[in-house]
């Protein structure tokens, strides 16, 4: 019942919000049109091959990253859930439920409608599965920023801090996607293992490639050659792995969005005892230097410091008493 009125509350909100999903979907439907228009009707011609690539990396690296743009909304939620939270009024689970299918809609549609104008104007691989995957990946990508958008938000309370965090995190997800320095080329400590790994752009870009160069032919250079097949290219230009399903790609991606939102349960559950603690623990060393030895007595109030799910349970437990 919470989960549902959260995101019943959460669905209007959004939807009142200009800022929150309607500005991005203009700006995405913008920003597609003009991929559609540089990349028209792509074809399979030898200079496509790289053009392709690029619009791909493009795609799920510069339009997924704009998701920060919600990031000012995000912090605003959390103001509001850590008061109504202080309160007693609901519990973490609910929230995050909610949260997470009150946005769900709105990425959908952003999604469908921006990816449906990019690729039928850029004219990838024709078909109705390979259009669905391409859709499926984007929204897949968007979400998994939101989510790793709505962790930080759970520890970075200021959303110019937040903002320059989540940057700073997909630009280095999107050095080691497998596009500025190919697979096999990027160094294998740290960066090829795990980072690359833990980069959704890494596995969108493998599946994306396959979905979109499995399957066609490309002119050779010179024309007069036997022309290209899409999986010598995937092999050798990209250093893909086509044994690998897109499929398998797209789960993984899937799977960080749920890995996302735990780590922001969890973060919600930890800062609930540690923020208290922290600054109890600074309290008490701030009255020990001011009254100027290590030994003395520390005010009742500041010997121990509750966390919130204590306050919470207590005050539970004084109405039920009441």
């Amino acid at each position: 019942m919470q989960s549902y009125t959260l995101t019943k509350r959460s669905f209007v909100n959004m939807s009142r919000d200009f800022g929150y999903y309607w500005l991005r979907l203009l700006i995405y439907v913008v920003v597609t049109v003009c991929i559609g228009t540089i990349y028209l009707n792509i074809g399979t011609s030898y200079n496509s091959i790289l053009a392709r690539g690029a619009c791909a990396s493009f795609v799920f690296g510069f339009v997924t990253f704009m998701s920060i743009g919600g990031f000012p909304s995000f912090v605003e939620d959390m103001k509001v859930f850590q008061r109504e939270r202080l309160n007693g009024h609901y519990g973490v689970t609910a929230f995050v439920i909610g949260n997470t299918l009150s946005a769900m809609p709105f990425l959908i549609m952003i999604t469908f409608i921006s990816g449906t104008i990019c690729y039928f104007m850029v004219r990838l691989h024709p078909g109705f599965e390979h259009y669905m995957f391409f859709v499926l990946c984007l929204y897949a990508s968007v979400t998994v920023v939101e989510s790793l958008m709505m962790a930080i938000a759970s520890i970075v309370p200021n959303f110019l801090m937040g903002i320059i965090t989540g940057a700073g995190i997909q630009g280095i997800f999107m050095l080691v996607s497998g596009y500025f320095r190919l697979p096999n080329d990027i160094p294998k400590p740290v960066w090829r293992y795990p980072m690359s790994y833990i980069s959704f752009h890494f596995w969108a870009l493998q599946g994306q490639y396959q979905n979109d160069l499995k399957g066609l032919l490309f002119d050779n250079q010179p024309p007069e050659l036997p022309k290209i097949p899409g999986e010598y290219i995937l092999e050798n230009v990209f250093q893909i792995d086509v044994g690998r399903s897109k499929w398998i790609d797209l789960s993984v991606i899937f799977s960080m969005i749920i890995i996302y939102r735990i780590i922001f349960f969890l973060m919600i559950k930890i800062s609930e005892d540690v923020t208290p603690w922290i600054r109890g623990l600074v309290a008490r060393r701030r009255m020990q230097q001011k009254n100027g030895t290590q030994n003395t007595m520390v005010a009742p109030s500041l010997s121990q410091s509750p966390s919130l799910r204590n306050y919470v349970a207590n005050r539970a437990n004084g109405r039920g008493k009441r």
